[in-house]
C-alpha cells in the first residue's frame, strides 16, 4: 500500500461556498475560478460570497441546486470564514465558445445562463477538476474579500487519507464531465434534491439520501456514513428496560424482535408481535411465528429482581394461547434488568428458558443495524436451544463476537485486496491469500487456504455486497478480485 501523503498548504482559492459545498459533498468535482489553475497546484478551499458570481443566485445556479445555494450564502459569517477541505487540480480545461454549454449544464451545478455570461464577460471559461480533501478539523480564517488567492496565517498540514470520492469514482466523474455524457439519473438528481431537505430532521430521510448519493456516485461508500433509522429507538433499550416503563419496554422487545427478522401473522393480540401494542392483562409480551417459534415475557425495572412468577406465567400463558405441543416446541425467552430470585432461576433452567438482559438484546440489535442481515437467526436458534438455560447472557454475547470475529476476517480480506495495488487491480486469489495470511494472520491456526479464501471472496463480491469485484476466469484459481469499497470492522 502506498504511503499517505502529507502536505503543508500556505494559500486558499476562493470559490463561490455553494461551489465548496458540493465538491464536499460528491455532488460537483469541478471548478470555474477565474484563473487558469496548473495541474498538481493545491490548496485550500476558501467560501466566498455571492460577490463572485455574476448573475444573481436564483439565475446562477441550476434549480435542483438552489436550496444549497441559498443554505451556504446564508450561512457565511462577516468576520471569519470556516474552511472545511483542501483541493488539488487534475485537469485545467480552457472553455472559449459558447457551444455544449447546455450539455455541461446538466452535468454541472451551474445554469447554461451563468456559463454564457462568464464567456461574454471572459475569454475562457477555466473548467477545473479538483481532488477534494475533506479536513478533519474545520479551521476559522479572517474574511478577506479580495484576490483569486487568500494566504493562510498558519501553515495547514493535510492529508491525502480521506477523500471525498474514491479514485474508481472519480476517475468515472471526471470522464464523464471530460466527454460531456449525459447525466445517467437525472430523476434521481431530482428526487436526491427533495430528501435533502428532509435529512437534517428525519433519519429514514438521510438513510435514503445517502443511498441515492452513493448510486449517483456523489458518495463513496469508503467515506459515506451508514446510517440506520431504527438506532434511535435502538440504542434506548437498555435504558427503558433498566427503568419502571415496562410498557415501553415490551413495544421496544418487540420492534427488536422484528428487525432480527422474526415474523408474526397471528392476528391474536393475545400472542402478537406488533410493535405498536402490548400483549395487555392476560396476553402473551411476544410471540413470533418465523423463521421458528419464540415465545416470551419481559420485565422493566430499576433494581427489582425477577420473582418466580414471571416463569410461571409464561408457562400458563404459553399453554392458553398456543397449546402445550406449540408451547414446547418454541424457544422460551425472558427479557429483564434485575436478576432471577433462585426459584425463577431453577425454574427457567428446568424449563430450558433463557432470560436475557437488555443490554445483550441492544447489542445484538446495534449488531444487526450496523450490519445488515449479520444475525444468522438459525444460528441465534442453535445457540438459545443449547444448555446452560436461564442466565443466557454469556453464551449470546459469545455468539455475538463470534458474528464479530467473522466481520472483522471479511474486512481484512477487503482490506488484502485494497493493498495489493491501485484501485481497479485485479488480483488472483493465490495472491490475496499469500498477502492476506502474511499481513492479517498473526496466528498460525488463523492462515488459509486458497479455497477458503476464493469463498470468501465470491461472497464479498456478490451484487449484494459490493466491497469487491470478480472477473470470473476459466475455473475458481483464475479469477480475478478487484477492490471497490472498504468493510468496516
Amino acid at each position: 500500500m502506498s504511503p499517505v501523503n502529507s502536505v503543508n498548504l500556505d494559500t486558499a482559492l476562493r470559490l463561490p461556498a455553494p461551489e465548496i459545498e458540493a465538491l464536499i459533498q460528491g455532488r460537483a468535482i469541478a471548478a470555474t475560478p477565474r484563473t487558469f489553475i496548473d495541474p498538481g497546484r493545491q490548496f485550500a478551499l476558501y467560501p466566498a460570497d455571492a460577490s463572485i458570481n455574476l448573475l444573481p443566485i436564483e439565475q446562477h445556479y441550476r434549480p435542483n441546486f438552489l436550496s444549497i445555494a441559498q443554505t451556504a450564502f446564508a450561512q457565511l459569517n462577516s468576520e471569519t470564514i470556516t474552511i472545511k477541505a483542501w483541493a488539488r487540480c487534475e485537469l485545467c480545461q480552457i472553455i472559449d465558445n459558447s457551444e455544449g454549454l447546455e450539455a455541461l449544464s446538466r452535468l454541472t451545478i451551474w445554469t447554461t445562463e451563468a456559463l454564457q455570461q462568464i464567456l461574454s464577460q471572459r475569454p475562457y471559461i477555466f473548467m477545473t477538476y479538483l481532488r477534494v480533501y475533506p479536513l478533519h478539523q474545520p479551521i476559522e480564517v479572517p474574511v478577506n474579500p479580495k484576490g483569486n488567492y487568500v494566504s493562510l496565517p498558519n501553515l495547514l498540514n493535510v492529508t491525502e487519507s480521506s477523500p471525498v470520492l474514491s479514485d474508481r469514482i472519480f476517475t468515472q466523474r471526471r470522464q464523464q464531465l471530460e466527454h460531456r455524457q449525459p447525466p445517467l439519473h437525472p430523476e434521481l438528481e431530482e428526487l436526491q434534491n427533495a430528501i435533502a431537505l428532509l435529512s437534517a430532521t428525519n433519519p429514514a430521510a438521510e438513510e435514503l439520501d445517502q443511498s441515492i448519493r452513493i448510486f449517483l456516485g456523489w458518495s463513496s461508500n469508503q467515506t459515506a456514513k451508514r446510517i440506520d433509522s431504527d438506532l434511535a429507538w435502538i440504542q434506548k433499550i437498555a435504558e427503558v428496560g433498566n427503568s419502571s416503563e415496562g410498557q415501553e419496554f415490551e413495544k421496544l422487545v418487540r420492534r427488536s424482535l422484528i428487525k432480527l427478522g422474526f415474523t408474526n401473522s397471528n392476528s391474536n393480540p393475545k400472542a402478537s408481535l406488533d410493535p405498536q401494542a402490548t400483549g395487555g392483562a392476560g396476553g402473551i409480551d411476544f410471540y413470533c411465528e418465523k423463521p421458528y417459534p419464540v415465545v416470551g415475557e419481559c420485565k422493566a425495572s430499576k433494581k427489582e429482581s425477577v420473582p418466580n412468577s414471571v416463569t410461571a406465567q409464561l408457562i400458563h400463558l404459553g399453554h392458553t394461547h398456543l397449546g402445550k405441543a406449540e408451547f414446547d416446541h418454541a424457544i422460551k425467552l425472558i427479557v429483564a434488568a434485575g436478576p432471577l430470585t433462585p426459584p425463577a432461576l431453577q425454574a427457567a433452567i428446568e424449563n430450558q428458558m433463557n432470560a436475557m438482559r437488555p443490554e445483550t438484546l441492544q447489542r445484538l440489535v446495534e449488531l444487526q443495524a450496523q450490519y445488515k442481515n449479520s444475525i444468522d437467526l438459525l444460528e441465534l436458534k442453535l445457540c438459545l436451544q443449547q444448555a446452560p438455560f436461564g442466565l443466557a447472557d454469556d453464551k449470546l454475547d459469545s455468539y455475538i463476537d463470534k458474528v464479530n470475529q467473522e466481520i472483522k476476517l471479511r474486512s481484512q480480506i477487503v482490506e488484502a485486496v485494497k493493498q495489493l495495488g491501485e484501485p481497479g487491480s485485479e488480483h488472483l486469489t493465490v495472491e490475496i491469500r499469500v498477502h492476506y495470511n502474511a499481513v492479517f494472520a498473526k496466528e498460525p491456526n488463523s492462515k488459509l487456504d486458497e479455497l477458503q479464501v476464493h469463498d470468501l471472496l465470491v461472497e464479498l463480491s456478490s451484487p449484494l455486497t459490493g466491497y469487491l469485484g470478480r472477473v470470473k476466469g476459466s475455473d475458481w484459481r483464475s479469477d480475478h478480485f478487484y477492490f471497490l469499497r472498504d468493510l468496516s470492522a
